[in-house]
């Protein structure tokens, strides 16, 4: 089972996801919080963000993992929990130019 919820930003969908998350009984995935973690590595690794063709070649090398410790889940990248750095202002702008690539959002699926 798959559900997705979508909005503008700060209109609670992650509030609502994680509700109907424990409510299921299953997992809930911050799904921008993926995104997020290719755009903070690509912005480490020098690639140009606004390049599909570089961010595509990119993703083979991006190590991804979500995990749950204390009911709150993390992103690593590689051995990293970069569950804070993704936050940072820089990798939201990144975040939008990765996210509008078509291999992202496959490479994520």
């Amino acid at each position: 089972m798959t559900i997705a919820i979508d909005g503008p930003a700060g209109a609670g969908k992650s509030s609502v996801a994680r509700s109907a998350a424990a409510i299921l009984r299953c997992a809930y995935i911050d799904t921008g919080a993926l995104y997020r973690s290719v755009a903070l590595a690509a912005l480490r690794a020098g690639v140009a963000t606004s390049d599909p063709a570089a961010v595509e070649a990119f993703l083979p090398r991006i190590d991804l993992r979500v995990a749950y410790v204390g009911g709150a889940q993390h992103v690593y990248l590689g051995k990293e929990d970069v569950s804070e750095a993704i936050r940072a202002p820089e990798v939201s702008l990144a975040t939008s130019e990765t996210s509008k690539h078509a291999c992202v959002r496959s490479f994520l699926l």
